[in-house]
């Protein structure tokens, strides 16, 4: 049986790389140095502000210049937020065929809810959305399961009859935790030399339209803690 569906939300709903990135490029043009790629900035993301600017920035949260860089990240983000962001190909489909079949979905994130809930409005899905689950929210975000069991009795569901997709290591081990099936989001932003094949997640999936099939399957089968 499958009672909900949750996902992650950076790199596995929705695909906010782009915005990230033009926020980088910004700050380091005013500070006269060149654009960071796209993929230094794509493998970060997962590790929030802090891990993207440490990246674009090569310095490390202690260096004095830190907390200004985070500041000013954290203000260019929070007035354009949703400029390029986009649901990642298939998600949209995907959301349609479980709101078609009735089964809730919802979001747990490590994205502070003053980001998460306009970010959610920007793309068109806080209505439709069960849940939203942010850090500032919970005692312990993810890898603690708090979250997700959260998620699960805000909307009425049994975690054990539901499946979290995720594209970070700290997703599967919440999912796991929480004795939820896992998805591991392999089109999402892996952190670089990671290997999701060690996550020992459920299913893995190269696009969100593969999903879907195998929640099918997962509808006729009898759920077991992971």
């Amino acid at each position: 049986m499958l009672d909900s569906v949750l996902f992650d939300l950076d790199g596995t709903l929705l695909d906010t790389a782009d915005d990230f990135l033009a926020i980088i490029h910004s700050m380091r043009q005013d500070r006269g140095l060149p654009e960071s790629p796209l993929h230094l900035i794509r493998s970060t993301v997962s590790d929030g502000s802090a891990g993207m600017l440490c990246a674009a920035f090569s310095i490390t949260p202690e260096h004095p210049n830190f907390a200004g860089l985070r500041d000013d990240f954290l203000e260019r983000y929070q007035r354009q937020l949703a400029v390029h962001t986009r649901p990642f190909p298939g998600v949209p489909e995907l959301l349609d065929w479980l709101d078609a079949e009735g089964l809730p979905w919802g979001v747990v994130t490590n994205k502070m809810s003053c980001f998460s809930i306009p970010l959610l409005e920007a793309v068109g899905l806080s209505k439709r959305c069960a849940s939203l689950v942010c850090p500032d929210q919970v005692t312990h975000g993810k890898p603690h399961p708090e979250p997700l069991l959260k998620a699960c009795a805000e909307m009425g569901v049994d975690p054990a009859r539901s499946v979290f997709v995720g594209d970070h290591l700290r997703d599967i081990q919440a999912g796991q935790a929480a004795g939820m099936r896992t998805v591991a989001a392999l089109y999402g932003y892996l952190p670089a030399g990671d290997d999701p094949q060690h996550w020992n997640a459920s299913y893995s999936i190269e696009n969100a339209a593969a999903l879907r099939p195998w929640l099918e399957q997962q509808r006729t089968k009898e759920f077991c803690h992971v």
